[in-house]
């Protein structure tokens, strides 16, 4: 493995996941009804990060690797769904709106498993935690859609 690629992956990892710093969930999610078995708040962070740091070794392990198009191209199809949801949550607190995205992170992260595995035995398993973990993110968010149907989205200004 090229450790200017996985650094070049890494890069791209933690530019999708300053989505969190610049939407944090604030008192508003604290406020929301969640579903007994969310995740505590210091799991989060914690999680990503082991996330992100995985995804950064499966995408530089087949990056230039003979057959690899189809894992480059879900690899970037997760990463761009991953840095889409948080705004879309967290920022204009589109609960419901969040759904269909998490559901496409999942099929992409799915695509990414099982395409980095063709080229790849320990890339394609670096996606298996992810996969676990969007896994229970999606149904945490469809959860709290359900639970909190009267938020109030943020509202989009009008343009000009």
């Amino acid at each position: 493995m090229d450790i200017w690629l996985f650094l070049l992956f890494l890069a791209a990892t933690f530019a999708a996941g300053a989505t969190g710093a610049m939407f944090p969930p604030g008192k508003w999610y604290e406020a929301l009804e969640k579903p007994s078995w969310t995740p505590p708040n210091w799991m989060f962070p914690v999680a990503w990060t082991t996330l992100y740091l995985l995804m950064s070794f499966a995408g530089a392990r087949v990056a230039g690797e003979a057959g690899a198009g189809f894992a480059m191209g879900f690899w970037a199809l997760q990463i761009a769904l991953n840095t889409l949801w948080t705004p879309v949550f967290f920022g204009l607190r589109r609960l419901k709106q969040a759904v269909p995205i998490m559901g496409a992170l999942w099929i992409a992260v799915a695509g990414s498993m099982i395409t980095h595995w063709m080229v790849d035995t320990w890339a394609g398993l670096a996606f298996v935690p992810y996969l676990a973990w969007v896994t229970v993110a999606g149904a945490l968010n469809i959860s709290v859609a359900q639970r909190n149907p009267d938020v109030a989205p943020v509202a989009l200004q009008d343009q000009p």
